[in-house]
Formats: C-alpha cells, sequence, structure tokens
C-alpha cells in the first residue's frame, strides 16, 4: 500500500554531489591562443576573434555533473559537443578554466596520473566501434585489463561478466567481423565498462545505427545504468534520444552553453530563442512526466485507486488519467504518495491551443 509523503524530507537524506564539472572551460584553436585570450582578461569578442584569426570551440562553459545523473550535452553540428567532451575527459587541453573530478582540478595532475584516472576512473565509448579486428570478443573487452597489467585469468574473467551484462554470452570467441552493428557496439560499451569506471563518457554512441538498434541500445543503457548507477556524460544531437536517457541536458550552440534543465525545463521554459526553436517540434507528452505535472495533495484528497508512478510520462499514464471522473494519486520510487494530477491538467498539454 502507497504512503502518503510527510512534510518534511527522511532523516539522512543525500544530495546529489558534483562528480564533474567545469568552470569557465574555453577551447580555441589558433596561433597564440592561450597569451591572447589571457591578454584580453579572459574573453574573448566575435570581433577578437577573427582579427586575431582564431576559432572559439568552446566559450566560457561551466556545469556540474552529479554523482549518479546521466547528463547530456547536444547541439547541432559544430556546437562544440564532441569537443567538450573532450576537454572534460583532458583527451585535449582546454585553452583557459578548470575541469574538476571529485574536487581535484585535473589541469593540475600530471600526465601520468591522468592516464591512470582514465584507465582505472573513466570509460569512453564513441560513434565508431574501434574494435581490434584480430582479437575476439573476449580479448576486445578485457583489452584496457591488460593495458592495466592484470592477470589472464581475472582479466577473462571478468570480461567474459561484462559480455554477460550486455546480452552477448556466447559470443566471446566470435571476431567483430561476424557480428552486427549493434553487436559490435555492445562490445564497446562492455569494453568501456571492464575497468569499473566512476564516470562513463559516451559520444553519440549509437548515431551510426538504424533507428531499431538505436532505441534498442538506449533501453539496453537504460537497463545498464538502472543496474550500475554511473555518472555518464552522454553526447547527442537527436532531442528524441536526449529525453528519453537524460536526467539533465545542456543545450550548446557555436560553444556556448544556452541552457542546463532537466528535458521538461527546456521544452516549457526556454532560456532563449535558440532553445524554445530546437525543441519547438518535441511532442510535450513524451518529455513531461507524471510528476512534473501533478499539484500537491488536497486536505479532502482521498482515492482508493492505484498510484501514478511519478515518472511516467504523460504519453503513457494518459489514457487513464483522462477516463478518471476525480484526481488519481502520485508516487515516487518508494510507493510514497507525493501528489495528484487530474484530467483537466493533462488536457491543458494535449491540446494547448484550446485553453482561453
Amino acid at each position: 500500500m502507497s504512503k502518503i509523503a510527510s512534510s518534511t524530507p527522511p532523516e539522512g537524506t543525500r544530495t546529489s554531489q558534483a562528480k564533474l564539472k567545469c568552470t569557465n572551460l574555453w577551447k580555441i584553436f589558433g596561433d597564440d591562443a592561450e597569451e591572447i585570450l589571457s591578454a584580453s582578461g579572459g574573453s574573448l569578442t566575435d570581433e577578437e576573434l577573427a582579427q586575431a584569426v582564431l576559432i572559439a570551440a568552446l566559450r566560457d562553459v561551466s556545469l556540474e555533473i552529479n554523482e549518479g545523473e546521466v547528463f547530456v550535452i547536444m547541439g547541432l553540428s559544430g556546437s562544440g559537443k564532441s569537443t567538450l567532451i573532450r576537454c572534460l575527459s583532458l583527451l585535449i587541453e582546454p585553452t583557459a578554466g578548470h575541469v574538476f573530478f571529485e574536487d581535484r582540478d585535473l589541469m593540475t595532475v600530471s600526465e601520468k596520473d591522468l592516464i591512470q584516472l582514465r584507465r582505472h576512473k573513466m570509460g569512453m565509448v564513441f560513434q565508431h566501434f574501434a574494435l581490434l579486428p584480430y582479437l575476439t570478443i573476449l580479448q576486445n573487452v578485457a583489452f584496457p585489463l591488460e593495458i592495466q597489467g592484470i592477470a589472464v585469468e581475472a582479466r577473462e574473467q571478468r570480461a567474459q561478466k561484462m559480455i554477460e551484462l550486455v546480452g552477448l554470452d556466447g559470443r566471446e570467441h566470435y571476431y567483430p567481423r561476424e557480428l552486427s552493428g549493434g553487436q559490435r557496439q555492445r562490445v564497446g560499451i562492455a569494453r568501456s565498462l571492464a575497468v569499473e569506471p566512476e564516470l562513463w563518457f559516451l559520444d553519440e554512441p549509437f548515431s551510426a545505427l538504424d533507428p531499431l538498434i538505436r532505441r534498442e541500445l538506449q533501453s539496453e543503457l537504460l537497463r545498464l545504468q538502472g543496474l550500475l548507477h554511473k555518472t555518464i556524460v552522454f553526447i547527442t544531437h537527436d532531442f528524441e534520444e536526449a529525453i528519453r536517457v537524460a536526467d539533465r541536458i545542456a543545450i550548446l550552440k557555436d560553444g556556448v552553453v544556452e541552457q542546463i534543465g532537466t528535458p521538461a525545463e527546456l521544452v516549457m521554459s526556454p532560456a532563449t530563442d535558440y532553445v524554445a526553436e530546437f525543441t519547438q517540434h518535441v511532442p510535450r507528452t513524451k518529455v513531461l512526466s507524471v510528476g512534473s505535472l501533478m499539484r500537491p495533495l488536497s486536505e479532502t484528497f482521498l482515492t482508493d485507486q492505484a498510484a501514478i508512478p511519478a515518472t511516467a510520462s504523460i504519453e503513457s499514464a494518459a489514457r487513464r488519467i483522462i477516463r478518471s471522473s476525480s484526481a488519481l494519486p502520485v508516487e515516487d520510487e518508494n510507493g510514497t504518495i507525493i501528489g495528484q494530477v487530474d484530467r483537466e491538467t493533462v488536457l491543458s498539454v494535449l491540446f494547448p491551443d484550446d485553453q482561453p
């Protein structure tokens, strides 16, 4: 039976903490970029960049990614999203600014320590699978563990577990050429998970796949996240993919962060005209959750009807809500009733143009 939420949070409730963050991050390509940016006081206009024959891929980017969340970075081609993920992982060095992993400034660590961080605490999956064609699937997945110097038996045992985790059990002795594109991408995912990373970078990992396989792997990602609770930085240019996997989204344009927020916040309260245009064709029923539209419980609220999960999309719950003559309870993941939702609220989302 569901519980009614109390007015105060339970003792010991832990708030999210930033696993990764960057402050005032710039990446400028061109001669003497660092010196020119420093001499300007840490900021350059479009005119100043053009005059110095410089190209700014990132401009004064600051963001925080909380532990255990899926943080999506998106934008059109050339917006700077892939440059940003490479700066966050220090695969390329920013021109200015700072990157912090667990409050440790990565700009100050030695190259040796940075390599160790990448090998032991970071996993990466890119659009191109980059599997080694002369190694079996088991050997491909175990390869980063071999680089770490882990003994053959131990690394193969862990690799086998990762292969089973991504649903490729029985194919460990195949070669990459014997697998489909979706299966090869699963191998890439298994390989990145083999090092048991705390931070997982995914740079458009599914964009080269056909729509059905792409959706299947999105579901696989969500399943794995439910099991492993990784901190994930996910790059995509597809808003429907973003709203399916993201806890929060950052939208980039010309290297500038236009807005950071939940999918619902971006669609319902765009901060700029660009964000509004970017999200204008996204179906609201797919983006909005029941929890985002629920109202506080009224003092007289009483029902014996089953509650709707706050995380359920309006699309999935609309039929039941509209058919109900009274408000329905909304519950959190612990089964606690935290609000109510009614027919009028859902109709206002489904038919916004009919509102007076």
